[in-house]
């Protein structure tokens, strides 16, 4: 009986992985940002990344900052889940180290909607030690940063 509740149980995670109506990044790199293991509606994103040697900068195993910043970064996006979603503002404060084959988690969450303005504010963790936290100003733009006029 336990196999069987363990199948159902991966069965269910994957239906709710594939179910996720990413609207937002669809060509983001997920060895490199994250991957989404959760979303909730428009409002709030889980997204977890492996970190991996490559990511490292020196002997000791120490993970370059900037993979931390860009999956925050990715999970606001996630948390707001518009295509046209850009980052204008950031206020982050890095807590703790990561280290090459530690797990981070980033939590996203919408805390404030005003028109096309978002605040996401955004834990990252790995276990249960906060390596990261951050508020970050999104805007919805009515269309593609990078449309042109004519």
């Amino acid at each position: 009986m336990g196999e069987t509740y363990f199948i159902f149980f991966l069965r269910r995670i994957l239906d709710l992985v594939e179910g996720m109506n990413i609207k937002t990044h669809k060509l983001a790199d997920m060895k490199l940002l994250g991957t989404p293991v959760y979303m909730v509606d428009d409002s709030e994103a889980f997204v977890e990344l492996e970190t991996m040697e490559k990511m490292c900068v020196d002997e000791t195993g120490l993970i370059h900052g900037g993979f931390t910043f860009c999956l925050a970064d990715y999970a606001a996006m996630l948390a707001v889940n518009e295509p046209t979603v850009v980052l204008a503002e950031v206020k982050a404060r890095s807590t703790a180290p990561v280290i090459v084959g530690e797990k981070m988690t980033a939590h996203a969450r919408v805390v404030e909607r005003d028109g096309r303005k978002r605040m996401v504010v955004v834990d990252v963790m790995v276990d249960d030690k906060k390596v990261m936290e951050g508020e970050f100003l999104c805007l919805i733009l009515r269309e593609h940063i990078l449309s042109r006029k004519a």
